[in-house]
């Protein structure tokens, strides 16, 4: 199957604030990544992280500071310029599934491919990630008719299927038990070594943090590199 990407993915945050209002909550946030990096970000409640990820999702603006993914500043293109980078390059795992309950699980994988109908070839890479996280059994299901460890499997082959560069996961485990969380956990690390994608994981877990090659925390909107393996 046909996807375009990027020779050698990168990300690249220089000096990044974010304030709301008069309410600062990113302060000079600067780190680089490439290819096939694992990275979680812990800290405290109303710390910023998911206010990071939305920013490196191309979903925030941040008010100071540049971005740079695959060397473009997403913030320069024009809307749908952006939305179809994004779509093509960026990955994302919530921990609220967020799937249509009207759709099947292929169908809800599929959506993704179907914004700027670039991928003929999508229907069998669906297959393929369905049998991948263990659901061809499952893919005529509707959401409904899923565990929640199932449907969050469904978000992560979703989140695959354009094969992005960056694949992005807040609290991916937040909602599961400790076992599924394990399944998901090792189904995460499994497809991130596959595809060799940059993984960012927001996470209070700090046993799936221990697990990652780099740890970066926020206290008070501020990041520290805690471990760098």
């Amino acid at each position: 199957m046909e996807q375009s990407r990027a020779a050698t993915a990168s990300i690249k945050i220089a000096n990044v604030s974010k304030d709301f209002g008069t309410v600062g909550v990113l302060r000079n946030i600067s780190f680089s990544l490439t290819d096939g990096t694992s990275v979680a970000i812990t800290g405290p409640s109303g710390s910023g992280k998911s206010t990071l990820l939305h920013i490196i999702g191309t979903l925030e603006e941040p008010s100071a500071g540049q971005v740079k993914i695959n060397n473009t500043n997403p913030f320069t293109l024009s809307e749908p310029e952006l939305a179809r980078y994004r779509n093509r390059v960026i990955g994302f795992v919530f921990q609220d599934h967020h799937l249509l309950p009207q759709y099947s699980v292929l169908e809800n994988v599929l959506i993704p491919s179907l914004a700027f109908k670039q991928d003929p070839g999508a229907t069998q890479r669906a297959h393929q990630l369905l049998r991948r996280v263990g659901l061809t059994d499952r893919q005529t299901h509707r959401p409904g008719q899923l565990s929640g460890g199932e449907r969050q499997r469904v978000a992560i082959a979703r989140a695959l299927i354009n094969q992005p560069d960056i694949l992005l996961c807040d609290e991916p485990t937040g909602n599961l038990d400790t076992a599924t969380t394990d399944t998901v956990a090792d189904l995460l690390f499994e497809l991130h070594n596959a595809e060799k994608n940059i993984m960012i994981v927001v996470t209070h877990n700090l046993a799936l943090a221990s697990r990652f090659e780099q740890h970066l925390q926020l206290v008070d909107g501020r990041c520290t590199l805690e471990r760098d393996t």
